[in-house]
């Protein structure tokens, strides 16, 4: 005995003397990594989760899951009564919401003359007629296009005409601003006009709401919500353009699903009481919003607009964990006078873009330690940054594994000339680390463009072409970043005529051409200043 623990006892030393250099290196490499790769293991963890988005996708498109309008009705399969949308605090099921764009699918099968392919353009306010209405269409294999209700008739027609729509739905609540001439232009045009009320002050126009009861709420044929590609088209939605009107930026089902992930990202759950006040025609309201509780099978607390007054109360009313943002939000939130339950809540999580280093700091230290998700994108763009960190005033990072996931450059430009800086060779130049620089991204199967609907001259015109190497291609997203020594993104400034105005892109064109209408105006400039 004593003869088999002699000989087992250098192999013991051996494993003792191994583990204690494992676990020596390990520390080694622990207190490195914090030192010289602070950010490694959120870096490391956006990454996979990242990853594990593109694997998502690719698996729901294996289980035949292409399009926003699949993946809810999936939902609906699993949790049918869970609470789906709460609006004016009337709460609405999964099951209660597929239904009622059943009826209106059905409405449309029935009464109108749309067909698979056809756009149909809404102009409606926030509300769950805007959702039936949506994914009604969707289930019709329609296009929706996403109009802004706040842009006026000469503006509308264009966006109608660019988008090619061969229908309009108008909400009850945008029925004002609508006056005969624009109506008579459509139906002259052949554009098809719906109003979501019993009764039209029109003549010609289409009517829904009275139809609903008429018609069953059983789903249409299945062959008709088929989506054969996901990159196939499912929604415009319009961003402002510096010629002075808004141009249609393609969204496609798998765009579609990607941006439905982010709140992922961020760390929501099917758990999660989303707050979303912004307009639904934007793509932060439409898909990270409404299609990001649909993904995680959360609940949607859908305001019709945004109230400073209303905001908290409706957070500790609904138990609110999650909520959407742009800077203003969260500006108007820290204007509004102090109350002692400033910081009695559950909001655990805020998603947007916009605000301030200041107001990020006061909405903190006020309202408490709620994890700010700062992002970095554009309607028509085809990269995303996130400020996964809750570094204050970033909005978002160029980790050490951001190159696996996309290919991006921050380029020298002159913004006196407008031009960007080249090279002897006629090559671009990257900007140097702290100074501001052109975002361009490249364009590969992986990071698509897919351009403007009805404006072939607008999408070349954000292509920069031949940018480091012959035959490369990259988008100019026209914003100018910052980065910092540690990778951190810090947007700078827009170039070109359009300003941000409470989170709208506003072409300053479009701006001079209305005030140049008033018969006192000899000659307008209009430019945007901070305020």
């Amino acid at each position: 005995m004593s003869e088999i623990t002699n000989l087992l006892f250098p192999f013991q030393r051996m494993l003792c003397s191994w583990l204690s250099t494992v676990a020596g290196g390990i520390v080694v490499l622990c207190i490195s990594l914090k030192i010289f790769l602070p950010y490694f293991w959120e870096d490391l963890f956006y990454f996979l989760r990242r990853k594990r988005s593109k694997a998502t996708v690719k698996k729901w498109a294996r289980n035949g899951i292409l399009s926003i309008i699949d993946l809810f009705t999936q939902r609906v399969g699993k949790t049918p009564h869970k609470p789906f949308l709460i609006y004016e605090g009337k709460v609405h099921t999964y099951q209660d919401v597929d239904k009622r764009s059943n009826r209106v699918a059905q409405v449309f099968l029935h009464y109108g003359n749309l067909k698979k392919g056809d756009t149909v353009a809404l102009l409606m306010d926030n509300g769950p007629d805007f959702i039936h209405v949506w994914f009604g269409m969707a289930k019709l294999g329609c296009v929706v296009a996403f109009l802004n209700f706040n842009i006026q008739s000469r503006s509308l027609l264009h966006c109608i005409n660019t988008c090619a729509a061969k229908a309009l739905v108008i909400g009850e609540d945008c029925l004002g601003s609508i006056d005969k001439e624009f109506i008579s232009h459509l139906l002259e045009n052949n554009v098809a006009v719906w109003m979501m009320s019993t009764s039209s002050p029109f003549q010609h126009v289409y009517t829904v709401t009275d139809k609903l009861d008429k018609v069953p709420d059983c789903p249409v044929p299945s062959h008709l919500k088929v989506v054969t590609s996901p990159g196939n088209t499912a929604m415009y939605i319009f961003t402002s353009g510096s010629t002075g009107f808004p141009k249609a930026a393609i969204i496609t089902h798998l765009r579609a699903l990607f941006v439905s992930l982010i709140f992922s990202h961020c760390g929501a759950v099917s758990q999660d009481i989303m707050y979303v006040a912004l307009p639904l025609y934007h793509i932060s309201a439409s898909l990270l919003g409404v299609s990001g509780c649909i993904q995680l099978g959360a609940t949607c607390v859908l305001k019709k607009k945004f109230s400073a007054r209303q905001f908290w109360n409706d957070c500790r009313k609904y138990d609110v964990t999650v909520f959407l943002y742009i800077g203003e939000l969260c500006r108007y939130l820290c204007n509004w006078p102090s109350k002692e339950e400033d910081r009695v809540h559950k909001v655990r999580i805020a998603l947007g873009n916009g605000i301030r280093p200041s107001v990020w700091k006061e909405f903190l230290l006020r309202f408490g330690p709620i994890k700010i998700f700062e992002f970095y994108g554009s309607t028509e763009g085809n990269l995303s940054f996130l400020n996964y960190t809750n570094k204050i005033g970033a909005v978002g990072r160029a980790g050490i594994f951001s190159k696996f996931l996309h290919s991006f450059e921050l380029l020298k430009y002159d913004v006196w000339k407008q031009e960007l800086l080249k090279d002897e060779n006629g090559r671009c130049m990257k900007a140097p680390i702290g100074k501001p620089g052109l975002l361009v991204v490249q364009v590969t199967d992986d990071a698509p463009f897919s351009g403007y609907a009805g404006n072939k001259e607008a999408s070349e015109k954000k292509l920069l072409r031949n940018v480091f190497v012959k035959g490369d291609v990259y988008l100019d997203t026209g914003d100018l970043l910052v980065m910092d020594e540690e990778g951190f993104l810090y947007f700078t400034d827009r170039v070109g005529d359009t300003f941000r105005w409470k989170g709208e892109n506003v072409a300053t064109l479009e701006v001079a051409e209305i005030i140049g209408m008033m018969d006192f105006v000899q000659e307008v400039n209009v430019y945007g200043v901070s305020v």
